[in-house]
């Protein structure tokens, strides 16, 4: 009988520990999950199972996220360019030639650098609310858009209960149906993390960055257009953040994308883990290895 064991591991890279989740046999086809803000790998704990029996899974924890080091916002740059580069030391430290990736909210612009940067290593993209059409981003951005524009210390100020435990709560729970389905050690473990002395200032220096995500939109567009990447969006459309209408907008320069909608908000996979995992098997089974 084959071992479907999450191992939890930790690598060196770009001078951080990061902690990653792997399962699965390494000869097969692999996925690499990148979370979003403000979780972690534990996000995919329900899904690794269920895919692991037919796929290689690689879930690693962003710098300032979960288990990986956060060292000091004075002393490593939190810029979504430097998440990026740390995960490309990690791919090229597990020597991942070949993959398919999953990304999700900040997960999506880390893990688009990787595809823009590593064409030919890119087998397929699954976008959960992973946003990268200015018509995905909702008003709950115009505080972070003030921010951006004006980068003063008041406007930073103004965006601390960002990281609050009731935001937290906000985003696990806002525009899900079912209540009952959202697990309390998912946002608890999160707070956890980010309660940490020095926390706020990480985040907040990331929230700043952001802008430059939709910079880059444009060129996550040209690639699309080139390379034409089978693409899977699986996308919660009660998204308090990314609005259905920027996972239609994918459709534009990926009009072979599979898009399939799921009354939920924006951590999909805690109330819909089964119906997504079942499209990404049906979608992976399709793809070149």
């Amino acid at each position: 009988m084959e071992n479907h064991s999450i191992h939890y591991q930790n690598i060196k890279v770009n001078g951080l520990n990061i902690f990653y989740r792997e399962s699965g046999d390494a000869t097969k086809p692999t996925l690499l999950l990148l979370h979003g803000y403000p979780t972690s790998s534990h996000m995919f704990r329900n899904l690794i199972p269920i895919l692991s029996k037919d796929y290689h899974i690689i879930a690693p924890d962003l710098p300032g996220f979960g288990f990986s080091d956060a060292p000091d916002h004075n002393k490593f740059k939190y810029t979504f360019d430097n998440l990026a580069k740390t995960m490309q030391d990690f791919i090229d430290h597990l020597k991942m030639n070949r993959f398919t990736v999953y990304i999700f909210d900040y997960g999506a612009p880390v893990g688009l650098r990787l595809a823009m940067n590593n064409p030919e290593k890119i087998t397929g993209i699954i976008s959960q609310n992973g946003n990268a059409y200015k018509e995905g981003l909702s008003n709950e951005w115009d505080a972070i858009q003030r921010y951006w524009n004006e980068p003063t210390q008041e406007n930073r100020m103004a965006l601390k209960d960002f990281v609050s435990k009731e935001a937290t709560w906000f985003q696990y729970h806002q525009g899900v149906s079912d209540t009952s389905l959202i697990a309390p050690e998912s946002y608890t473990l999160d707070q956890q993390f980010l309660d940490r002395d020095g926390n706020i200032d990480i985040q907040l220096d990331l929230v700043k960055d952001y802008k430059t995500n939709i910079a880059l939109y444009p060129k996550f567009h040209e690639y699309f257009r080139k390379y034409q990447p089978k693409t899977l969006l699986v996308w919660g459309n009660k998204d308090p953040y990314f609005l259905p209408q920027g996972a239609e907008a994918y459709k534009k320069d990926l009009p072979k994308a599979k898009l399939t909608f799921y009354n939920t908000g924006h951590f999909a996979l805690e109330t819909n883990v089964t119906e997504i995992a079942a499209e990404i098997l049906e979608f992976m089974h399709k793809l070149p290895n």
